[in-house]
């Protein structure tokens, strides 16, 4: 589960808001504990607590004194956001200056993503295209 390019720490963070993206984790349903995260990974449960903390600061998580974490309401939209941001300014972005560069219209570009899509397996099309509308998946 975990590797070395990030602190563990970051790492069940990281997880903690994939399952919030994609569903896994509901708005306001409570996640599992730091002691239960660290019993099930064999990690120290200050490693899971400094994870849920970062979480708590973003906004993501929100604790309920003496039940435990929950996810927060908005928390997928937040992240849906802060991802789509990431998605232009990384990958689209720069996608368009190197098609620039090396003299590709940008129509021939979306007509390439469009031509990818269409070869996408069925469901995956209607997903992505009900992101980008900012729909739900």
């Amino acid at each position: 589960m975990f590797d070395d390019r990030s602190p563990i720490y970051l790492q069940i963070a990281e997880q903690i808001k994939n399952d919030i993206v994609t569903g896994a984790l509901a708005e306001d349903e409570q996640v599992r504990s730091t002691n239960q995260y660290a019993a099930f990974y064999r990690i120290n449960p200050a490693t899971a607590a400094k994870g849920f903390a970062q979480l708590v600061d973003e906004g993501v998580l929100y604790k309920k004194r003496g039940i435990g974490m929950f996810v927060s309401p908005n928390a997928r939209e937040l992240l849906r956001t802060g991802r789509r941001d990431s998605f232009f300014a990384e990958v689209v972005d720069p996608m368009i200056r190197e098609a620039r560069a090396i003299g590709v219209p940008l129509r021939e570009v979306v007509r390439h993503i469009e031509k990818s899509a269409a070869e996408e397996p069925a469901g995956t099309r209607e997903a992505i295209a009900g992101q980008a509308e900012g729909g739900a998946s």
